[in-house]
């Protein structure tokens, strides 16, 4: 809770993920982190007859409703937006939206890599954006949308945090870690790719200049300052508004001259470390790897695994059938299952598409010869320990790829409060998991504004303030490794 004597000032930070949204109140001093959660909302996809969209709408309107309780609380220094990457909304000659965003997970996308590739291929389109493949990417969104009405009608293209900031502000930009996702965007020289725009025809005019983490874009739009009264935020501040940077810049490395690795968990994994220059090679493709960028021009060395949304989509049918799908319960059931009884791939396509992830976890084992899981705790313990897998598999590709070495790893954001998963991925690991904070991505958005404030002087100092203010978790590894070996080995089955 923030402390209403406390004359450090206050920073909202809107954070929007896949499946909620939340306004988080933040007090920083060179000392001290204080935050507290003042608004939640759902952030509920509505499916129209030409595909999956975002309730952009009610999104904006959650955040001005957080905004509200917080400019109640008293006067907010700034505002940060940071969301999930990839989407956008596209604006007319008169500045409005036309129509509802796509959702990432809209199947229009699924032959829209190969038009693309036709015209520059995967190799040279590595070569320049250094983004790992993945069939929603904003390049193949476009290619999905080349010939519609809607883009011809076009006139600016924005990110999802970039259209909330221009609704706030009436600004344009494009914040640089969620344009680095997009597959228009050049790792060399950190702008958008002539030679990409070029090749998939889309005009350079369409996209917003760069904006980086800590720039300050401006004041409120008068008539959102005075809706949200007297204690509104007195501007915008660009944060990392890709959710997964501002997490890595809230992970708790207190030692700047080690290479941070780090799992930033939630709907995604996102398992990496963090560099200082790309790595572009054609290994680093092979292995699907992405540099995407993070505050100070750092590289996020990446690669997206699906995380914890097989098991919420899991909880989203158990709780359909009337069943009790609280984590707790579903957690102490995964505890006392089986080790290893089967071992699934959660990057598998099949598992992509919301709907019933029970079943398509049995469909899987028996297509690959296993038995499936036998109850619910057996499939929680199927996901946790595919998860922690792939998570070390990922960060040890990672460590040979760039030549880098480290010997701990802190696991961010939500899948923090999980033990179970925390020690499983030590155990994969065969070193320790630092946990927390669980906030990680509301912190890190706190944490850029601030230094916009000239509160906090680099991200070291930043990491530093968690390190010593947040509640962590060290989880040694307990066993051996040779069960993980074996477990892998399945994996090509």
């Amino acid at each position: 809770m923030l402390s209403s004597a406390s004359s450090a000032p206050a920073f909202a930070a809107a954070d929007l993920g896949a499946t909620s949204g939340r306004v988080v109140l933040g007090r920083v001093g060179r000392d001290r982190l204080e935050f507290e959660v003042v608004h939640r909302f759902a952030n509920t996809p509505v499916r129209l007859p030409d595909g999956l969209h975002w309730d952009v709408l009610g999104l904006y309107g959650g955040i001005l409703e957080g905004l509200r309780r917080a400019a109640a609380r008293g006067p907010v220094a700034s505002l940060g937006i940071d969301s999930w990457a990839v989407d956008y909304g596209l604006l007319d000659a008169d500045g409005a939206l036309l129509g509802a965003p796509f959702h990432y997970r809209d199947g229009r996308t699924a032959d829209a890599a190969e038009r693309v590739w036709e015209r520059i291929g995967p190799e040279e389109l590595y070569a320049i954006t250094g983004l790992q493949h993945l069939p929603f990417n904003t390049v193949f969104q476009l290619a999905a949308a080349a010939g519609s009405a809607q883009l011809a009608a076009a006139e600016r293209l924005l990110l999802i945090p970039d259209l909330l900031v221009h609704w706030l502000t009436g600004t344009v930009g494009a914040e640089a870690t969620n344009a680095s996702t997009t597959g228009l965007f050049d790792a060399g020289t950190a702008d958008w790719s002539p030679r990409i725009l070029d090749a998939v025809g889309i005009d350079p005019a369409l996209l917003p200049p760069i904006r980086l983490p800590g720039e300050r874009i401006g004041p409120l739009l008068p008539y959102v300052a005075t809706e949200l009264g007297a204690g509104a935020p007195r501007e915008v501040v660009a944060v990392a508004s890709h959710d997964t940077a501002s997490a890595v810049a809230a992970v708790p490395a207190d030692d700047s001259s080690a290479t941070v690795a780090y799992v930033a968990t939630g709907t995604w994994s996102l398992a990496g470390l963090e560099l200082d220059a790309p790595v572009l090679d054609a290994s680093a493709r092979a292995a699907n790897f992405t540099n995407e960028r993070g505050v100070d021009g750092t590289i996020r060395f990446l690669r997206n695994i699906m995380g914890m949304w097989l098991l919420e989509e899991c909880r989203r049918t158990w709780a359909r059938e009337g069943r009790d799908a609280e984590h707790p319960r579903l957690i102490a059931e995964a505890e006392a299952a089986e080790p290893f009884a089967a071992v699934i791939d959660p990057d598998d396509p099949s598992f992509l598409a919301p709907g019933d992830m029970p079943a398509r976890i049995a469909a899987y084992c028996r297509r690959t010869g296993q038995r499936p899981p036998a109850d619910r705790g057996s499939t929680v313990r199927t996901i946790l320990e595919a998860l922690a897998l792939a998570h070390a598999r990922t960060l040890r590709q990672a460590a040979e790829l760039s030549g880098r070495s480290f010997d701990a790893v802190h696991l961010v954001g939500g899948g923090a409060r999980n033990e179970l998963l925390c020690r499983l991925t030590a155990d994969a690991l065969g070193m320790p998991v630092v946990a927390g904070p669980v906030e990680a991505t509301a912190l890190g958005n706190i944490l850029v504004q601030a230094r916009a404030q000239g509160i906090l002087t680099d991200r070291h100092e930043a990491r530093r303030l968690i390190a010593t203010t947040r509640p962590l978790r060290r989880h040694a590894p307990t066993g051996p490794q040779a069960p993980w070996r074996a477990a892998a080995a399945r994996l090509a089955i």
